[in-house]
C-alpha cells in the first residue's frame, strides 16, 4: 500500500464443470496475469475450483478430494508469488461439507472461511449438499497438507501493510445481517464475495444497487467476483460478474456473459475509507457496541514495488455527473432558495439588497434571490439591486448587470462609487495611483457599507454572493464582499456555478431574453474588477492570473476537507487528474499557494454569516470547519517537498 491505496481484482476463470484439473489452470493463469500487474488482493467466484454448478456431484467423495488436490496445486504454484488469493472449494469438516473460501498466499494457507447463509429456495439447493457456518463449532483440519483452525467467527485477515480485509460468499450479502456488517464493525477495509448469482431480467440492477448500498454502508471497498462462462446451463444462466465498489460508488465492472476469462482491477483508497469511518460518529458508535469475537489472521510480508496510480481521478469532484447534472443542479438551487426564504420568513422580511456586479457569483445569488421571493409570494420588486460602478468594472459586466435586473422584474439602482472612494483616499491619504491591497479593499468595503445602509433604509437584508473557493483561499476583503446577513453561495464552490447559472438559463429561462445575458455570464473572465480596466474598457485583472485556476484549487478543496489528505497525495492525484493539462510544477505552484492562503485566511471563515451547506463540504465555523485562525501551514507546505 503506498499513497493509501491497495490494488485488488476480481477474476472470473472459464470452468469446466468436476474439472478440478482444467479449472485449477485457468485460476493459476489469472493468479499469474494479476501478479504481473501488482494486484496485492485477488478473488474467484464461488467453488470455482470445482464449478459451482455440480449439483449432486459435491456428494461424491471423489470430487472434494480432487478440489483439495486442486488447492495443494494452487499453494505450490503461488509459492514464489505475493498476490494473496482467496478461491472457493467444498471443505469437509467431520461428517459435514462447507462451502469455503481458501486464503492463500506464497504458498501458504492463511485461513478458510465458510458460508453462512446457504439459499435453499427458488432455483438454489445448497442445503441438499452443504451445512451453515452456524453448524460449526471451531475446530482444527488438515487441508491440502496444512494444519488449518476453520471458526464460524468472523476471520480479519491483515495485510504486510496493515489492509484488513474480510470475507462473505454470494448469499451472505442478501441476508439481512451480512457478514460484512461485523467484519466492518471488526476493522476489515475490504470486503471480498466469492459469488455464483445467476441471471434473470432485473436482478444484475438490483444486484449492483445491493452490492453499492453494502459497501457505502459499511464504509468498505467490496471486491465481488461471480462465476461465468463454463457454469452449467441446465437450467439457469450465469452471466460471470465482476464488480469493486468503494464506499457506494462503482470503481470499475467486468462485461457480463464474456466467453473469455475476466480480470479487472483497481486501486482502492484505504485512507479514505478510513477517514470516512473516523468522521462518522454512527460507525464509531456501532463499533463500540460490537462485542463479538473475531479471529485475526497475518498475511505474509511481500517485497514493494514502486507504486503508480493507475485509477482515474476526476478532476472536478465538485460538478454532478453529466447523466445527474440537471437533477442535482436543480437540487441544489432549491437548497439554496430553500435557505433564503426560511430566512425571509423568519424575520418576516420582505426586501432583499444584493450587489450586483455582472460576474458569475452575484448572477447565481440573484436567480436565488428571485426564485425566493417568488416561492414566499413576495413582489420581486422588493429584491433590490445595485450596481456599483468604480475603477475597473468593464463595460461588458456593467451592461450584464443591468440586463439581469430588467430582465428579472427586480429594482433597479447604480451608485457610483468613485466619488466616495476617491474622497477616501485623500481622507486616509493613500495615493490612487498606487494600486495595492489598500486601493482594492478600499473599493469593496464601500460597496458593502452602500448595500449595508441600503438594507437599513429599506428594512431589507444584505444576500451575500462570496463562494466555497473564495472562502477557501481567503479571496474576499475581510468585512468587505467578506460580510452578509445571509450567503446563499457559501456552500457552493467556483466550478459548480458556471453550471448553476446554465442550468437557469437552460431550464428555466430557456427561450427568454434572459437566456442570452446568462450565457455571457458564463462567457465573461473571473474578476473583482478593482484595478482599472484597458484603454478598450475589457477586463484587465483576471482572479485566475493571480491566486490560479479555480479547477485546481476546488480539486485541493475537496481532498484537504473531505478526506483529509496530506498535499503529497492530493499532488499525487491532482497530476493523474490533470494529466495534458497542468504540469507537475504548475499543479505543485497553486498547491502550495492553497495551503498558504487556506491556513493564513483562516480568520475570515471565523466569523461568517449565515449561509446553507449544499454538499459534502462546507467551510462554515459552526458546521463542518473549525479551525484556530493561528494555525500554521508549515507541516503541509514541508510535505509538499
Amino acid at each position: 500500500m503506498k499513497y493509501g491505496f491497495i490494488k485488488v481484482a476480481a477474476a472470473v476463470p472459464a470452468v469446466r464443470v468436476a474439472d478440478t484439473e482444467y479449472n485449477v489452470l485457468q485460476v493459476e493463469s489469472l493468479i499469474a496475469q494479476a501478479e504481473g500487474q501488482g494486484v496485492e488482493i485477488l478473488v474467484f467466484p464461488e467453488l470455482c475450483l470445482t464449478g459451482y454448478s455440480c449439483q449432486d456431484l459435491f456428494k461424491e467423495q471423489l470430487l472434494i478430494d480432487k478440489a483439495e488436490e486442486a488447492l495443494l496445486t494452487l499453494l505450490d504454484f503461488t509459492r514464489k508469488l505475493d498476490v494473496i488469493s482467496i478461491v472457493g472449494l467444498p471443505v469437509q469438516v467431520g461428517g459435514l461439507l462447507y462451502n469455503c473460501a481458501a486464503v492463500v498466499q506464497g504458498g501458504q494457507l492463511l485461513g478458510v472461511v465458510p458460508k453462512t447463509y446457504l439459499p435453499n429456495y427458488s432455483e438454489f439447493y445448497e442445503k441438499r449438499w452443504f451445512a451453515s457456518a452456524h453448524d460449526m463449532t471451531a475446530t482444527e483440519i488438515f487441508l491440502a497438507g496444512s494444519p488449518i483452525r476453520i471458526t464460524p467467527d468472523p476471520q480479519i485477515f491483515t495485510t504486510n501493510d496493515g489492509v484488513n480485509f474480510g470475507i462473505e460468499i454470494c448469499e451472505d450479502v442478501w441476508a439481512p445481517t451480512p457478514p460484512s456488517n461485523r467484519l466492518s464493525l471488526a476493522g476489515a477495509d475490504i470486503i471480498l464475495n466469492l459469488s455464483a448469482s445467476n441471471e434473470l431480467i432485473g436482478k444484475h440492477e438490483y444486484l449492483k444497487a445491493l452490492l453499492a448500498q453494502q459497501s457505502a454502508r459499511t464504509m468498505s471497498g467490496y471486491v465481488y467476483a461471480s462465476c461465468g462462462f463454463g457454469e452449467s446451463t441446465q437450467d439457469v444462466v450465469y452471466g460471470g460478474n465482476a464488480m469493486i465498489f468503494e464506499n457506494g460508488h462503482l470503481l470499475v465492472e467486468g462485461d457480463r456473459f464474456s466467453f473469455q476469462p475476466l480480470l479487472k482491477t483497481e486501486q482502492i483508497d484505504i485512507e479514505r475509507l478510513r477517514t470516512e469511518r473516523r468522521m462518522n460518529s454512527t460507525f464509531i458508535t456501532a463499533q463500540a457496541r460490537m462485542r463479538q469475537s473475531v479471529v485475526n489472521v497475518s498475511c505474509k510480508p511481500v517485497e514493494h514495488r514502486e507504486f503508480v496510480l493507475e485509477r482515474a481521478v476526476e478532476p472536478h469532484p465538485f460538478v454532478p455527473k453529466e447523466a445527474r447534472r440537471k437533477a442535482d443542479c436543480e437540487e441544489i438551487f432549491n437548497i439554496q432558495v430553500a435557505g433564503l426564504a426560511k430566512r425571509l420568513y423568519h424575520i418576516n422580511g420582505q426586501k432583499a439588497v444584493i450587489g450586483i456586479s455582472g460576474g458569475l457569483d452575484s448572477t447565481l445569488a440573484l436567480l436565488v434571490t428571485v426564485r425566493a421571493f417568488d416561492k414566499l409570494g413576495l413582489d420581486r420588486r422588493g429584491v433590490i439591486g445595485i450596481t456599483m460602478p468604480g475603477f475597473g468594472t468593464s463595460n461588458r459586466t456593467h451592461d450584464n448587470a443591468l440586463k439581469l435586473m430588467k430582465e428579472l422584474g427586480i429594482t433597479m439602482r447604480e451608485i457610483s462609487i468613485v466619488k466616495a472612494v476617491k474622497q477616501h483616499f485623500e481622507d486616509i491619504g493613500h495615493d490612487p495611483e498606487r494600486h495595492d491591497t489598500t486601493y482594492e479593499n478600499s473599493q469593496a468595503r464601500e460597496r458593502t457599507q452602500i448595500l449595508m445602509d441600503v438594507a437599513n433604509k429599506e428594512n431589507a437584508i444584505v444576500v451575500g454572493t462570496g463562494d466555497l473557493s473564495e472562502l477557501a483561499l481567503g479571496w474576499a476583503t475581510y468585512n468587505g464582499d467578506h460580510m452578509s446577513m445571509y450567503g446563499v453561495n457559501a456552500g457552493v464552490p467556483k466550478t459548480l456555478i458556471q453550471y448553476l447559472v446554465r442550468y437557469y438559463a437552460d431550464c428555466i429561462a430557456g427561450g427568454t431574453p434572459i437566456q442570452a445575458t446568462l450565457l455571457d455570464v458564463i462567457d465573461t473572465p473571473i474578476s473583482p474588477e478593482l484595478i482599472p480596466t484597458n484603454e478598450r474598457g475589457d477586463i484587465r485583472q483576471k482572479t485566475e492570473d493571480l491566486v490560479g485556476p479555480y479547477e485546481l484549487h476546488d480539486f485541493f478543496l475537496y481532498y484537504f476537507l473531505r478526506y483529509g489528505f496530506r498535499p503529497a497525495k492530493i499532488m499525487l492525484l491532482a497530476k493523474k487528474a490533470f494529466d495534458g493539462v497542468y504540469d507537475e510544477a504548475v499543479i505543485k505552484k497553486w498547491l502550495q499557494t492553497f495551503c498558504r492562503r487556506f491556513f493564513n485566511q483562516q480568520f475570515k471563515r471565523s466569523c461568517l454569516p449565515d449561509g446553507p451547506k449544499v454538499g459534502s463540504v462546507s467551510l462554515s465555523p459552526r458546521g463542518d470547519w473549525r479551525m484556530p485562525s493561528d494555525a500554521v501551514s508549515t507541516l503541509w507546505l514541508k510535505d509538499l517537498e
